[in-house]
């Protein structure tokens, strides 16, 4: 069978190839991938030609617990070593998706390359190997086999040996293999971190990048959270506050009086992000309404609430409160239960 998708797969690129040549390139462009052409510009130089070289680096989430030739720092650090060795080639610009999946081309930074080469900033694309530029074989060979010749860019795999420059007849029928193959170890990889963090989840592992606010992780175990002696007072007043008969839009003006950083703002502040669009968002009456309806603060863990596929490279959904793990006394609660439950008997508009 995937020999079978292989061979597919090669007729349907070779066949491309050659009605690309039937085609006048700007025409194709524009009309194939709805992008305006705009010409390379590329300055005459005497004797061969030097490319200007980004360097494209990504590391998924599948990828993140690794170690070794697949960090960031190292993959840039080899393609270096690379272009250092060419006399042909300079490096202009680093392009990094981090936490980004290969089956999907929607990403920032790989955006911003092509935005380059399309205005001629670069003329050469180097990654470490093709499950870098991605791992779903029939658009990874649309962009070898229609988009990178169409804008006169060079593509090179340094741990492939592939060069398009050098590339030979034969490479043809190698390129859509690996291509097959790294697609198919991408959604294989994504089935098991799914299994793996679905069941840390039902164990009551905390596994989340932020614990919620009013908690921290444990410096010992970050799959355990713990009260954060600044922020768990915080919504103890919150919830009495409530009790008391303030509306969640009162509570948020009040801790916005108070000068209190909400949650993404205290993280801002903190370093553990770095978006500068996070550095004065407020408190609003849905942030308070959403740590108000909390089982968390009762010591339960809650997991589980939205979904996304690895493999995919969707955003992620919401799902219903009846598919959420929640696991109960997995941790210290900030909130007694009767008066959660009160606060909840008063309702979540107010």
């Amino acid at each position: 069978m995937l020999m079978e998708q292989c061979i597919s797969g090669c007729r349907v690129l070779h066949r491309d190839r050659h009605q690309l040549h039937k085609i006048q390139r700007k025409q194709f462009f524009a009309r194939e991938y709805d992008m305006e052409w705009t010409k390379p510009k590329k300055q005459a130089a005497p004797g061969r030609h030097i490319y200007h070289a980004g360097i494209y680096v990504r590391l998924s989430v599948e990828d993140s617990g690794r170690q070794g030739s697949d960090t960031i720092k190292n993959q840039e650090e080899m393609i270096r070593r690379y272009i250092v060795q060419q006399d042909d080639m300079q490096p202009v610009g680093v392009y990094c998706d981090n936490g980004r999946s290969g089956t999907s081309y929607k990403r920032p930074e790989f955006a911003r390359m092509m935005e380059d080469a399309q205005a001629g900033r670069i003329d050469c694309i180097v990654v470490k190997d093709l499950s870098r530029l991605g791992r779903n074989y029939l658009e990874t060979g649309k962009y070898l086999e229609r988009i990178f010749p169409v804008l006169g860019v060079r593509f090179v795999a340094v741990a492939d040996h592939f060069d398009t420059q050098a590339a030979q007849r034969d490479d043809g029928f190698f390129i859509p293999l690996k291509n097959i193959v790294n697609e198919m170890y991408s959604r294989d990889l994504s089935k098991k971190v799914g299994s793996v963090l679905a069941q840390r989840q039902r164990q009551g592992a905390f596994i989340g990048a932020w614990a919620s606010y009013g908690y921290q992780k444990c410096a010992h175990d970050p799959h355990k959270i713990e009260p954060d002696e600044e922020t768990a007072p915080v919504v103890q007043a919150m919830f009495q506050m409530r009790l008391d008969g303030m509306g969640s839009r009162q509570i948020a003006d009040w801790l916005n009086a108070q000068g209190i950083p909400s949650p993404s703002r205290r993280r801002y502040l903190k370093g553990e992000v770095l978006c500068s669009r996070f550095a004065d968002i407020a408190w609003q009456a849905q942030t308070v309404r959403k740590i108000l309806s909390s089982q968390v603060y009762l010591g339960h863990m809650v997991q589980g609430k939205k979904r996304a596929s690895f493999y995919e490279g969707k955003k992620q959904r919401a799902l219903p409160p009846s598919e959420w793990k929640v696991v109960r006394h997995t941790h210290q609660p900030i909130i007694e239960e009767p008066v959660f439950w009160a606060v909840q008997q008063k309702g979540r508009r107010l």
